[in-house]
């Protein structure tokens, strides 16, 4: 009998989705000296060599919320923030016992911010988060040469000017108010708005385009991942910048995308509150040669 290959280490992951937007999860305690490098995650993202995904949550201990997390994207980097990572990282925690309630906190870059899961039946079908509160202000973005709040201001793309209104809910955002919010016209512009040099850290860009006062249209640009179906974090920017720019009042706005919708709550004092859906699609393991250089 032909002897057996030994199999090498597995290493469990969780794979979920909000409105199309999707995320690996895995444990820090469970990875190689309890770290994901930038490549590994480049790997693992790949939808030909990898798993496939829009990033990779690391959860993590937290000293001062009840769940860490690191957010990577595609790329590599890491984000500061991610309204649908975090809504994938809640259903996680909670479906999978790793929190002791369907309410609780969690550690990002970004800050820390309360989730909760909405469970019907037994399972969780929605998932609510407070994402913090919105600053316009150019240096907190951070943006260059643009002193107070980046709100209406011009930026030169070297094929035209466009007027945008960039911010930050822990991570940036560069939001363009355009007839033509189409998804061709965002991946054109996107990269150009994601690493044009008034963004020293890139920025997520969305274009947008009110439906009514209480609606928003957008397509999504990523920091670090391109175009996307859907982004929690994208959605909270361009209803918080519809309530600047006065497109629209503080209160409950839908904001759809090519995945699906979200609501974002924008409350006077700037804080955002996030709310919709989760999937769970799969369980499963990767080995380690997947994330090992070779």
């Amino acid at each position: 009998m032909r002897a057996q290959r030994p199999i090498g280490a597995m290493i469990p992951f969780v794979k979920g989705h909000g409105l199309g937007n999707d995320y690996l999860v895995v444990r820090g305690a469970d990875l190689p000296g309890g770290e994901l490098a930038a490549e590994s995650a480049r790997r693992l993202c790949d939808r030909h060599r990898g798993i496939g995904a829009d990033g990779v949550l690391v959860h993590v201990p937290s000293d001062c919320a009840d769940a860490g997390v690191r957010i990577f994207n595609p790329d590599g980097s890491e984000a500061e923030k991610s309204g649908n990572g975090l809504r994938i990282l809640a259903k996680y925690l909670w479906g999978h016992g790793h929190v002791a309630g369907p309410a609780f906190t969690v550690e990002t870059h970004g800050g820390v911010v309360a989730c909760e899961c909405l469970v019907a039946n037994g399972r969780v079908e929605s998932v609510a988060v407070e994402m913090g509160r919105v600053t316009f202000q150019a240096s907190d973005i951070p943006m260059r040469a643009i002193t107070g709040d980046a709100v209406d201001v011009t930026l030169d793309t070297g094929s035209e000017s466009l007027v945008v209104t960039a911010l930050s809910i822990g991570n940036p955002h560069c939001v363009v108010f355009d007839g033509d919010a189409s998804e061709p016209r965002c991946r054109a512009l996107g990269p150009v708005l994601e690493w044009h040099p008034a963004f020293p850290r890139r920025t997520n860009v969305q274009l947008a385009r009110m439906l009514d006062r209480t609606t928003i249209d957008i397509h999504i640009w990523e920091r670090g991942a391109g175009y996307t179906l859907a982004s929690g974090s994208s959605s909270c920017a361009a209803a918080a910048a519809a309530v600047r720019t006065r497109r629209a009042e503080p209160g409950r706005i839908q904001v759809t995308m090519p995945g699906g919708a979200l609501t974002v709550d924008v409350r006077d004092d700037w804080s955002i509150r996030l709310e919709g859906p989760v999937v769970e699609t799969f369980t499963g393991a990767f080995a380690t040669d997947l994330i090992t250089p070779t």
